[in-house]
């Protein structure tokens, strides 16, 4: 596997001038794939400005001075990615990144309170000895619980203090949920239909927004019951 990246083929996710020169930062393998992750060391150096090259960007990471939900992350080459929370504890700043409607990781400005805690969809479950299941989230995170009364594609409102759920927000008719794939990425809509498709061929689900469309069940991220629980950016519900 090769440890570098020309930026000419940067994933598409990720905003970066491609023609300015020739080498950019490559993620590392971890919870996010490659077609979805946003080098640290990017983000701090060409997302937010806060340095000129990588060098200083390495420096500012060595120093403790960048959370990733909750946890102190020095590696320039780590891979953070959709609803990861990054905190600066010095300028007192905290984003969650998220997709615009363009497809593109991008950044928004959360309060302090908000940076406590994190939405993960379900991914699947495993069954563990003494009647309890180990939930398996989006980011590669896992949680163990007691009670099985979750089921995969929900999604939960997930506390780094604590690393309890404190919420819920089912992929079900009426849940506010964000686009995360598809021709309608980034857009906010709400659950019309779900149709289960009896074959190899993945669901579909019929979505009420600015406009009827339908995609993929993979694609739909609950973000709220009634509305959305985190902020979005250009995105609105009618």
């Amino acid at each position: 596997m090769s440890k570098h990246l020309k930026r000419l083929n940067t994933p598409r996710t990720v905003q970066v001038h491609r023609k300015e020169r020739k080498w950019t930062i490559r993620a590392s393998p971890g919870a996010h794939a490659l077609s979805a992750a946003l080098p640290l060391g990017l983000l701090i150096r060409d997302y937010l400005n806060l340095c000129d090259t990588r060098r200083e960007a390495k420096r500012i990471l060595s120093n403790g001075e960048v959370l990733v939900d909750g946890i102190i992350r020095k590696s320039p080459k780590f891979p953070v990615g959709f609803m990861d929370v990054i905190t600066f504890p010095k300028t007192k700043k905290q984003y969650r990144i998220v997709y615009n409607r363009r497809g593109r990781l991008t950044l928004v400005d959360i309060t302090t309170s908000e940076a406590e805690w994190k939405l993960r969809r379900i991914e699947n479950k495993t069954s563990l000895r003494g009647n309890s299941t180990q939930l398996h989230f989006h980011d590669g995170a896992n949680c163990i619980v007691k009670e099985d009364t979750y089921t995969t594609g929900d999604v939960v409102k997930f506390t780094f203090k604590d690393k309890k759920i404190s919420s819920v927000y089912p992929r079900k008719q009426g849940s506010i949920s964000l686009i995360i794939g598809g021709s309608h990425v980034g857009e906010l809509a709400t659950i019309d239909a779900i149709d289960i498709i009896a074959s190899s061929k993945p669901n579909e689900v019929k979505m009420k927004g600015e406009i009827e469309f339908q995609t993929l069940e993979r694609y739909v991220f609950p973000i709220g019951k009634n509305k959305p629980v985190i902020s979005i950016p250009e995105v609105s519900v009618q």
